[in-house]
């Protein structure tokens, strides 16, 4: 797994080169065109990418690098800007080249807030959605155990998923979906839920008609919450086909089977009315074995290594 440091190194490498390559254009572009306007014109662009992408400091940066660029340009070479010869004191061009770049670096630094202010507000949708998702929890638990475990599960889940080298987007993804794996079991019989004994054929396919029942209950739900809804569908489907559904192997989400494997995994480590907990290293040798049979070997194999660094381990009480 990717270090922050590392994931950060690699996103200001991909800022840079993308800057760049944009004042590469630019420098093609001005020496196919020949009016200085135009020519000024063009070296906006890199300005203006900046702000739509990265926000107001590196739009305003830009601004600053483009508008050092054409003043070394109209010194050393001002035949690309269709000047004729060099100009040593301010003179007409000089002062469009001022007043461009003045204009460039409002421009950048405008625009740059715009898009700082989008990202802020799509920061509190984001603190919003969490809230909703955390409103849920505590609706799905009719004991400590359910929401308790809905809780380690969904932090197994993200690390699997940052292990696979899955995005922020889609690690969000997995956590909410198991954060709400198990929302159908509000329509379940408490006594299904609660019997200390082996559930009859009867009371499995009632607890089975929780993954429909959790579908059921986010259908009206719209937004990011929606491209969970599949993932509910499927986190009980088996690689090999025996699960819920008959879908297999890459047919199943991938984020499905990764809830699949981190809630067998917290599921057996637990202690539950029928049956006392596993060990960690009895459970990790179960999903071994179990690897392109119930479980997708990839995921299987990210646990593994996740296991090995001891980062399986998390409190019992949710915080």
């Amino acid at each position: 797994m990717k270090s922050r440091f590392l994931r950060r190194l690699e996103q200001v490498n991909k800022e840079l080169w993308l800057v760049f390559s944009l004042f590469a254009l630019a420098g093609l572009l001005n020496s196919l065109v020949a009016s200085q306007r135009v020519v000024l014109g063009l070296y906006t662009l890199p300005t203006v990418v900046s702000a739509y992408l990265y926000g107001r400091r590196h739009a305003t940066l830009t601004a600053l690098a483009s508008t050092l660029l054409v003043v070394l340009l109209a010194w050393f070479n001002p035949e690309l800007l269709g000047w004729q010869g060099k100009v040593l004191l301010p003179g007409g061009e000089w002062i469009d080249v001022v007043i461009w770049g003045g204009a460039l670096m409002v421009t950048g630094y405008l625009m740059g807030t715009l898009y700082d202010h989008k990202t802020e507000q799509m920061r509190e949708l984001r603190d919003t959605y969490n809230g909703v998702l955390l409103i849920l929890r505590h609706f799905i638990s009719k004991d400590p155990y359910t929401e308790n475990h809905s809780y380690r599960v969904s932090v197994y889940a993200s690390r699997i998923a940052e292990a696979l080298d899955f995005s922020p987007e889609r690690v969000e993804d997995v956590r909410a979906a198991a954060l709400l794996h198990d929302i159908g079991k509000l329509d379940v019989s408490r006594d299904v839920l609660y019997k200390a004994a082996r559930l009859t054929e009867a009371e499995i396919a009632e607890m089975r008609t929780h993954v429909e029942k959790g579908v059921a209950f986010l259908e009206p739900v719209g937004g990011s919450l929606r491209r969970v809804i599949p993932i509910i569908l499927a986190h009980h489907d088996k690689f090999d086909g025996s699960g819920y559904h008959p879908t297999r192997g890459h047919e199943i989400p991938i984020e499905a089977r990764i809830i699949a494997v981190a809630d067998v995994y917290d599921s057996l480590t637990s202690d539950r009315p029928y049956r006392k907990a596993m060990s960690p290293f009895e459970v990790r040798e179960m999903i071994a074995h179990g690897s392109r049979t119930e479980f997708d070997p990839d995921v299987v194999d990210a646990f593994l290594a996740l296991f090995r660094r001891g980062e399986m381990e998390v409190p019992f009480i949710a915080v």
